[in-house]
């Protein structure tokens, strides 16, 4: 008799792995909030905690993600400018090199004032940006795209490139570096790179925008500060080599990158899913069950909680962690049967640390008819106490398609 295939859904709750807070009596904020919703999933299924990357291995949002989805990333990661890029659509293809970008403020000698632009945004931006089409250097096509806030992607097509350069960003308030190829085939690429630094400087310095700032005495936004290259990489999509139609729900640009490189369908979000705190996270979770009648596997990002940890904010992340456990609660009343639930972390950001670390993540794991293990709390202890014990990311993904009767059958 065939066994009828589940979906799947991934609730990526985006560096919510902690450590233990001295404000808190050495728990960590998911220890000391009540999450009784997220609780009821992992009391009826199977808990454990991940090594998204390896163990000791701080991930970024980017190489976690390409795990979570279950490639090897440190086969298929290029870089995050590529992943930035696409996210705000500027998707490129190999070969192509792309750099994550910030409007900066300069002085007359290059000395960076503020690397933000004081936070810069559109309509601003979007002039700014028009004033960097039509750029082609050394027989190399130039394309901006403008991101959020004071960000934006810079893309370089043309024979020859390479990503092995190094940032013109200082990521300080010094002089805009030069950047250096660090390999000679890099050599081409580290040219157009300044040359494009300091188009951008002499097109912005006196465009309308920036004199309309000077007078209200804000920060002018005169020159674009690129880091962070990476070649385009070749990936095998996601549903070709899972056999799934899979789709994204997120507000964050790099993450729909990812998911768009990889080949994901990613879904146009309301206002309301932004990526900070104030994301309306059932609104989200309505949107993945919609998503997920049309598609096999979904994942969801909130990015919440990672934001809290960067700014070393426990209390606001226990909001945050209340927030997500009232999504649950949407989740567990609307959520049809057939499906396979993940509650899991794309990395820990402690609220003590500020940063991305190595310490593994709490992961949970829902469907009817699984044998229950002895975890009864969403937390990075409770759930250690789970049957998974303790695995690798790119395990996750063949663990949820075998629980979803997806898996093919290895040898006779």
């Amino acid at each position: 008799m065939a066994v009828s295939k589940k979906r799947i859904l991934f609730i990526i709750m985006d560096g919510m792995g902690d450590r233990a807070c001295p404000e808190l009596g050495g728990k960590t904020p998911l220890q000391a909030v009540d999450t009784p919703n997220i609780d009821w999933f992992v009391s009826k299924g199977n808990s454990g905690i991940m090594d998204v990357i390896s163990p000791g291995i701080r991930p970024g949002s980017d190489t976690a993600h390409l795990s979570l989805l279950g490639y090897n990333a440190k086969e298929v990661y290029t870089g995050r400018g590529p992943f930035e890029a696409a996210g705000i659509g500027l998707i490129g293809r190999k070969g192509d090199v792309a750099f994550r970008c910030n409007f900066g403020t300069v002085d007359s000698d290059l000395n960076i004032l503020d690397r933000r632009a004081g936070r810069i945004k559109a309509p601003d931006t979007t002039e700014l940006v028009r004033s960097l089409s039509d750029i082609m250097i050394k027989g190399v096509e130039v394309t901006v795209r403008e991101g959020t806030e004071h960000r934006a992607a810079l893309l370089l097509r043309g024979p020859g490139l390479s990503s092995l350069v190094t940032d013109a960003d200082p990521h300080d308030t010094a002089k805009v570096l030069e950047s250096k190829p660090l390999v000679p085939e890099a050599a081409l690429t580290a040219e157009v790179l300044n040359e494009f630094v300091r188009i951008s400087y002499e097109r912005m310095k006196d465009h309308p925008v920036n004199r309309k700032r000077r007078e209200a005495g804000l920060p002018e936004a005169n020159i674009l500060l690129p880091r962070g290259a990476g070649s385009f990489p070749d990936i095998d999509p996601f549903p070709q080599v899972n056999g799934m139609s899979a789709a994204c729900v997120a507000g964050v640009g790099m993450i729909k990158g990812i998911c768009g490189v990889c080949g994901l369908d990613v879904i146009d979000l309301p206002p309301a899913c932004t990526g900070g705190s104030d994301t309306d996270m059932i609104l989200k979770t309505r949107i993945a069950l919609e998503t997920l009648e049309h598609y096999d596997f979904v994942l969801m990002n909130f990015k919440a909680p990672d934001v809290c940890g960067h700014d070393m904010m426990y209390a606001k992340k226990m909001e945050v962690i209340r927030k997500a456990d009232v999504a649950a609660k949407y989740l567990r009343e609307n959520m049809p049967e057939d499906m396979v639930v993940v509650f899991t972390a794309d990395h820990s950001t402690p609220s003590t640390t500020g940063d991305h670390t190595g310490d593994p993540v709490p992961l949970t794991i829902y469907t009817d008819g699984m044998i229950q293990d002895d975890a009864e709390e969403y937390s990075e202890y409770g759930c250690a106490k789970g049957r998974l014990g303790r695995i690798r990311g790119h395990d996750l993904l063949p663990i949820c398609m075998d629980l979803a009767n997806r898996s093919e059958k290895f040898g006779a």
